[in-house]
Parts: C-alpha cells; structure tokens; sequence
C-alpha cells in the first residue's frame, strides 16, 4: 500500500489533560492581563488565536512581546500541572495501538495543532508520545487553524524526503475546526467523538468519517490506506 501522511490533532484526540491545560491557561490571563478574563473556547483553537482573542476582549492593542511573555508564563505552569496529581490525565483508548499499526505499515505521522510548538512537545513528552511525531504545524506558526495544513504538509516533506499531496493526506481530530483545517488543505479528517463534540455533530459538520474513539481504527484506516 502506498504511505499516508496521518496528521494528529493532540488534545482530546491523543491525549486528555485532565484540566491540565486549561487551567495553565486561565491562570496565565489572570497574570498577563490582571484579570480572570472571558470563558475560553479551546475545543481546536490555536494558543495564537487565543491569545489575539484575550488582547481584544480586555481593549488592548496586539502586543508581540506581550504574547511570548504569555507563552513563558504559561509552559511551565502546564508543565506543573501535567506533572500533578490533582489532574488525571491519560492517553485516549486506542491511540498507542494505531500509532504503532500505522508506523509498522510504514505512514509518516505528524502534528496538526493548535498547541504552540513548546506546548506540544511537552504534552507530547509527558504522555510517552513525542517519539512518534517529529514534525507538524502548530499554534505560534499561525493564529487561523486553517493555514496550518500546508505548513505541516511541507515540513512532513522536507522531514521525509518525500512528495506527499494534500491527497496523501488524512487528519484525525475531534472538533468541527479539525475538520475545517483538514477540508481547507483539500484533505479528509476522521473525526473522533472523545472531546466535546458527539459522533451526530461531527457528522453535521462534514467530517468524513466518524468514530466513538480510536480504540481498532488502525483496522479502518489501513484498509482504506
């Protein structure tokens, strides 16, 4: 079979934080803009897209210095948190079986993000994954999710030393914007309902195959491969 690329969204997809993130998050508006700030959509939003939202919600011009000053705030507080026992997080059923039938059957694997770099790979690390993911596109390469496909098309590239099209493609993911990146690259998405999303509304929203989880998607995927 020829090989895939198979571009994975991280939370909610791979892995789930337990809160982890989230509350790194909050407490960071907290100390960068001095107040709790507005509820946070983070269901596939990018960590830039977010940040650019927190700067109009409290009437502040963008700042460039402002948003690095937030992300080192923020990475060691998600560092700590992922390391606490106060959140349990885990990998999502299914995903240490796909990944390993998808690399055995010879499919380069990648991110697709809204995670800033950092803040994937530290995720990433935590949860015994980021051996598996040596390039992607993230959240500090562009605020509008769907730039970032071929961004990650690109670098699975010059990673791989191959010539993948976006018909090479499939993005796995579990929010209706993980389906917009994908459809904006020209590439299928397997959306999968283990976020905050039901099978019926990912339908809705043009995915093009949906799943409860991960658990025996190698054998769907590697058949249609």
């Amino acid at each position: 079979m020829p090989s895939r690329l198979v571009l994975f969204d991280i939370d909610c997809t791979l892995i789930d934080t337990g809160g982890a993130g989230l509350k790194a998050i909050r407490a960071t508006v907290e100390k960068i803009f001095g107040n709790e700030g507005p509820p946070l959509d983070l269901a596939g939003s990018t960590d830039s897209g977010i940040v650019r939202g927190l700067f109009e919600h409290f009437d502040r011009p963008y700042n460039a210095s402002i948003e690095e000053e937030f992300y080192a705030v923020y990475l060691p507080l998600m560092k700590r948190n992922l390391e606490s026992d106060e959140f349990e997080g885990k990998v999502l059923p299914g995903v240490g079986r796909l990944i390993e039938a998808l690399e055995s059957d010879g499919h380069a694997l990648g991110l697709l993000t809204g995670n800033i770099e950092q803040g994937a790979i530290v995720k990433a690390a935590h949860y015994g994954l980021a051996e598996h993911f040596q390039f992607g596109a993230f959240g500090d390469d562009h605020w509008d999710r769907n730039k970032l496909g071929p961004i990650a098309l690109e670098r699975a590239n010059l990673h791989t030393g191959k010539s993948f099209s976006a018909d090479d493609v499939l993005v796995v993911g579990d929010t209706p914007k993980d389906v917009a990146c994908a459809h904006a690259l020209g590439a299928p998405c397997l959306a999968v309902a283990t976020g905050s999303f039901s099978v019926d509304q990912l339908r809705e929203c043009g995915a093009d195959q949906v799943l409860e989880t991960l658990e025996g998607a190698e054998e769907t995927l590697l058949s249609h491969a």
